[in-house]
């Protein structure tokens, strides 16, 4: 830290300014780190600093050419020698996506379709403008929209999130389908700038006017993309409606500006749209389930929600049949992903049943890095009794099996007694949210009567909200 704030300091000085304080903001999803620096005569910068010099590089030069091409992206006011450290325009904290969310009850509203409205305007400067003399030779990782850029997005998909959920599939079929799917999307028109990342978390309010921030990822490639990026991103959540509404708005000064781009862009959309979701869960997965960064995995359910609305109304250009079916599965399994309510007022507790040898230790997706694990694999196994097989831990065949074990009740009162110790320190605190887990083999006997026993001991304190979910008997 005293690295970084000894190289901003040397940096400001080029401006003619003296820092005062150096504050560190909240990272993303990325390794960058961002600081806001504050001067002697209240003036304040953007300091980034990224151990990828060459991604800082292509920034600085991107925004170079954006400010050439009259585009409101942030000032860049230096940089060191090796590109680790940026001095930026401060363009303050509120986003796009902030505002929205601060006025959900607002989105059929014409206002927010309006501000949408503006966002799209500005894409299509980015896209046609903004390809006009650029500097391709500082994108990174690949200057343009070719197969290997897609089957990186499309593996991504499939190791980060296809094979993190455990999803069987053909090998062999799936990358056919791969293959035949990066040859329909490279079909499309390439030849304008593609963002990668248009979304509402990178568009600034700032000084009345909207402004760009995070294109580094940009290079050559098609219209449908970044304009999908906006309306179908998972965390915004707009209706389908607006959606709507924003495509036609974008066709209608689309045929404006380039009328024979139209139909190619309405040929290949439905393949974007898909192409983009997979993309997005791939980054979820890798970010939420490998990183466990809170936003991210919130992103997972209405991210699959936007997924299973557009199988049903869209399809692809091409027949990738194994493609289709493990998108349909992993629709199936969305609700091990649904965050659970909170009560400003209460506490919650999300009493969990899972198994060892599936699903694993559920995801916390309040970002507070979870909390009770409880392996009651020591206990009796129902499961080993051919009766009792068909049955869960909810069954009173089960209960009855498991409450004649004196083990039983020292492992409840154990749990319990720690339990309720949190729980107790937790409301003194102020805390909204607990998670208990039960652990078993299969996730069908111990872990599920574990759960529901304690469920049934904190039914009566009415200052929680308790939660139970059973991840192995759920996806049944």
């Amino acid at each position: 830290m005293n690295e970084h704030n000894n190289i901003f300091k040397h940096l400001i000085k080029r401006t003619g300014h003296t820092v005062q304080e150096i504050i560190p903001l909240p990272q993303s999803g990325s390794a960058r780190a961002y600081f806001r620096i504050k001067t002697e005569n209240k003036n304040t910068f953007i300091g980034v600093y990224n151990p990828d010099n060459k991604e800082n590089e292509t920034h600085f030069h991107f925004i170079k050419h954006f400010l050439s091409k009259g585009l409101p992206v942030p000032v860049i006011y230096t940089a060191t020698d090796d590109f680790h450290y940026l001095i930026l325009q401060d363009l303050g904290n509120v986003t796009l996506f902030r505002y929205l969310n601060e006025n959900r009850e607002h989105l059929n509203n014409p206002e927010i379709i309006n501000l949408f409205k503006k966002a799209v305007d500005d894409l299509l400067r980015f896209q046609t403008d903004g390809i006009k003399e650029f500097p391709l030779k500082y994108a990174r990782p690949v200057s343009g929209f070719d197969k290997r850029s897609v089957m990186f997005d499309l593996n991504y998909f499939k190791y980060s999130f296809v094979k993190t959920n455990e999803i069987t599939f053909d090998e062999n079929k799936l990358e056919d389908d791969f293959g035949n799917f990066a040859e329909t999307l490279l079909q499309a028109d390439s030849n304008f700038f593609m963002y990668r990342d248009f979304q509402s978390r990178n568009i600034m309010m700032h000084n009345d006017q909207y402004w760009y921030i995070d294109f580094q990822g940009g290079r050559k490639g098609p219209l449908q993309y970044d304009l999908i990026s906006l309306i179908f991103q998972a965390g915004a959540n707009l209706p389908e409606e607006v959606r709507e509404s924003l495509y036609g708005y974008y066709i209608e000064k689309l045929n404006k500006k380039l009328p024979h781009s139209v139909d190619d862009f309405e040929k290949y959309y439905s393949d974007f749209v898909f192409f983009r979701l997979m993309q997005v869960l791939g980054a979820y997965g890798f970010r939420g389930l490998f990183q466990r960064k809170g936003h991210f995995l919130e992103s997972i359910y209405p991210a699959l929600n936007i997924l299973e609305t557009q199988l049903d109304k869209r399809h692809f250009t091409v027949h990738l049949p194994e493609l289709n079916r493990i998108l349909e599965n992993l629709i199936k399994r969305k609700e091990q992903y649904k965050p659970v309510a909170v009560e400003p007022e209460r506490l919650t507790v999300e009493i969990n049943s899972f198994s060892y040898n599936k699903g694993g230790i559920p995801y916390d997706f309040s970002a507070n890095g979870g909390g009770f694990v409880f392996d009651c694999r020591a206990l009796p196994n129902p499961g080993r009794l051919a009766e009792l097989r068909d049955f869960t831990g909810k069954d009173i065949e089960v209960v009855r099996y498991l409450e004649q074990f004196k083990e039983i009740d020292n492992f409840k009162k154990n749990t319990f007694n720690l339990v309720d110790q949190s729980i107790n320190n937790y409301l003194k605190r102020g805390f909204s949210r607990l998670q208990v887990n039960f652990g078993c083999t299969g996730g069908k006997h111990r872990s599920v009567y574990m759960a529901e026993a304690l469920k049934k001991h904190l039914k009566n304190r009415p200052e929680l909200l308790v939660v139970v979910r059973h991840m192995e008997q759920d996806k049944l």
